[in-house]
């Protein structure tokens, strides 16, 4: 046999069949791990940035929160009373978890339930009211937020004299929008009690993975108290 019909035969050997086994399962093998890792980071980015809660200090517990769902009938309590107010009157202090007031503004169409302390379930919801600020009608900082994704989508979009209202059971509480506010997530300026009588709104920039560390908001100025009598 000549030497290159020697060197043909070597190159023509076939390939083990351990070989031609084991090569698929370890291709699949890399290409599962590959997809699974590239799957996970951006699964994991975005469930943070869903559960994100903005009053990260501010948090409480309680067996109130777990009863809330997404099937929870909202309590309306815009009601006309119109004949039957004053301009001052009794508030009446929530439980935490308890949905006590609506907040609407017509300028960019919401409608969203008020939630009395704040966690995951009662983000998706609704908006939620820190438990550190003062019941709506007392003077005092009224701080609520929501998330961007769902309720408050739209907040970037107020603008100064919008008008933004509360509705109660035991009254309705009407705000002008004075100012637009941006801040970092540490900075707690305006989430903070005050002496001034106002309503702070606020929520997430928007960032389409993680979670964004600047927010974004308006602060309000009241320009009516109906309590009912």
């Amino acid at each position: 046999m000549s030497k290159n019909n020697s060197e043909e035969g070597q190159n023509c050997r076939p390939t083990p069949k351990p070989v031609l086994i084991i090569t698929p399962v370890l291709i699949f093998l890399i290409c599962t791990a590959l997809t699974a890792v590239i799957g996970i980071v951006p699964y994991n980015k975005m469930t943070t940035y869903l559960k994100i809660a903005f009053s990260d200090k501010l948090k409480s517990t309680s067996v109130a929160a777990d009863n809330i769902s997404a099937d929870s009938p909202i309590i309306n309590f815009d009601k006309d009373r119109s004949e039957n107010v004053s301009k001052e009157g009794e508030v009446v202090y929530p439980k935490f978890g308890e949905q006590y007031a609506t907040l609407s503004c017509d300028t960019i169409k919401l409608y969203v339930p008020v939630y009395w302390g704040s966690d995951d379930k009662l983000l998706e919801n609704g908006a939620c009211q820190h438990s550190s600020s003062v019941v709506i009608g007392k003077t005092g900082n009224v701080v609520i937020d929501a998330h961007v994704n769902t309720f408050f989508a739209d907040l970037d979009k107020l603008k100064e004299g919008d008008l933004v209202v509360l509705n109660t059971s035991y009254g309705e509480f009407k705000y002008k929008v004075t100012k637009q506010i941006t801040f970092a997530k540490t900075d707690k300026t305006y989430v903070l009690p005050s002496d001034t009588d106002k309503l702070t709104l606020y929520t997430c920039v928007k960032q389409v993975l993680g979670s964004s560390d600047q927010r974004i908001g308006v602060v309000c100025e009241p320009v009516d108290k109906a309590f009912y009598n």
